[in-house]
């Protein structure tokens, strides 16, 4: 007979019971479980709303399943449902009778988010610090290329010169943005809902303050329907999930590219690549290109939980078990690809020749020898003009801008001098570049600095 069964004059049919547990995905909340009801169970206790002495034999039990769990000795049962059953079930069966107190002034609506909200806190702080290893990776990376010149992109066609380090501080910036949408998602999922009961609240004379600070909780639900039937701290959660993977892709496509022959830019370390079953040549960036695919993967958890909840009314309903298995996979999902993406970045080598040598075409320099003829007293757009008709020049020609003789510069502007050669140099153009949030190394090494002190603020936080 189920728990809730009093009702019914049949069993669940063996296809619906199937069909509709969750102990299969949900048993890795039993920590969470246990812990929220021994809180409330010490607090009805203290209530007196339940004798003290059967409070006491509650907790003790559970913390025993606690420990038969942890040592592997307790199979959970598909029949039972889900985790909150098992445990129930199980305390029945060790304690006796007094097993049956433990669901006052509870319902398994406001059980199940209390649970998902201490497990997804709990994996928030994993994912914060896997973030903060990556971050501190990025800043002695950035470090040590302060001062190596590379071309920057837009539109995948070389655009300006900027420094390695300004390049991947650019990464830690995104993935600081991560952390904080990270620790906000935490403010916003720290709210106890014990105590909404399937939706309308309780009779009892409940304490949920004591609970929420028994359990670490900042603060408790304000609506015991919203309590119940609110999902948003997940959605939000794997919204989060999606960003820091989209950021995460980015940077594997860079670093594909930056692989390949046609870049050049880096090598890949032997540990972290694979090979192919028939070119025996290749060395391949899988991990890359499968923390690139997986964010896929994490996308399609958020659509899900946006579909199931979209159009569900007022208070819980049952669409809401197959929020778990979505926020489950992208939690895993997420700490799996930045746990094997830091040692992969890690191992890298810079190819810093090659890099130097990617300086070479493209024009580079042609919005400084702009500005060097605005700097000369000539308007910007006569200027931009006037570079354009030299870029044209040059590709018909086979030259770079600082193969022109002067004679030849002067014929597209008179305002051209001798100083203009060190004026577009490569490293003269990242030098200037010194406005703050620029790729000068003066203004990356000042940014990696502040990068430091911002991961320690947040570090001394935690």
């Amino acid at each position: 007979m189920k728990l809730w069964g009093g009702r019914f004059e049949k069993n669940t049919n063996e296809i619906v019971d199937s069909f509709q547990n969750s102990i299969k995905f949900d048993y890795r909340m039993y920590k969470q479980d246990i812990k929220g009801s021994i809180a409330h169970a010490g607090m009805l206790g203290y209530k007196g709303i339940i004798g003290q002495k059967d409070a006491e034999t509650i907790i003790k039990g559970l913390a025993e399943i606690l420990a038969d769990i942890e040592a592997g000795k307790v199979e959970f049962k598909q029949e039972a449902e889900d985790i909150h059953m098992n445990i129930e079930s199980l305390l029945i069966e060790k304690i006796g009778q007094v097993g049956k107190k433990l669901h006052t002034g509870r319902s398994r609506n406001d059980q199940v988010a209390l649970d998902f909200r201490m497990y997804l806190k709990e994996e928030m702080d994993e994912i914060i610090y896997l973030i903060k290893e990556l971050c501190s990776l990025l800043l002695k990376k950035a470090e040590e290329n302060a001062e190596l010149i590379m071309p920057g992109y837009t539109h995948m066609q070389k655009a300006q010169p900027i420094t390695l380090g300004h390049h991947l501080m650019a990464y830690f910036h995104m993935f600081c943005r991560d952390m904080n949408r990270f620790h906000d998602c935490y403010g916003r999922t720290d709210v106890m809902p014990l105590g909404s009961g399937a939706l309308a609240g309780t009779t009892y004379d409940l304490d949920r303050e004591m609970v929420a600070k028994e359990l670490g909780f900042g603060s408790i639900s304000g609506n015991s329907m919203d309590a119940v039937g609110d999902r948003d701290f997940v959605i939000e959660f794997i919204s989060g999930c999606s960003i820091l993977m989209m950021h995460l892709s980015r940077f594997c496509e860079e670093l594909v590219l930056w692989n390949s022959h046609e870049f050049g830019y880096i090598e890949m370390d032997d540990s972290m690549s694979t090979g192919s079953s028939i070119m025996p040549q290749k060395k391949n960036p899988d991990v890359a290109e499968l923390i690139r695919g997986k964010t896929g993967r994490v996308y399609g958890d958020l659509m899900a939980m946006l579909t199931i909840m979209k159009a569900l009314p007022l208070a819980y309903n049952k669409d809401m078990q197959e929020d778990k298995e979505a926020a489950f996979d992208a939690a895993d999902t997420v700490k799996n690809c930045i746990a094997v993406f830091i040692p992969m970045f890690d191992t890298i080598t810079f190819n810093k020749e090659k890099i130097k040598e990617k300086l070479k075409g493209g024009f580079l320099n042609a919005t400084d020898a702009a500005d060097y003829l605005v700097y000369k007293g000539v308007a910007f757009r006569d200027a931009h003009e006037a570079i354009g008709g030299m870029v044209n020049y040059c590709i018909k020609n086979k030259k770079a801008l600082e193969d022109l003789s002067l004679e030849e510069l002067k014929t597209f502007n008179p305002s051209f001098e001798s100083d203009i050669y060190e004026y577009i140099s490569m490293e003269s153009c990242v030098l200037r570049r010194n406005t703050a949030g620029g790729p000068s190394p003066k203004r990356v090494l000042e940014a990696i600095e502040e990068g430091k002190r911002h991961l320690d603020i947040i570090i001394s936080k935690d």
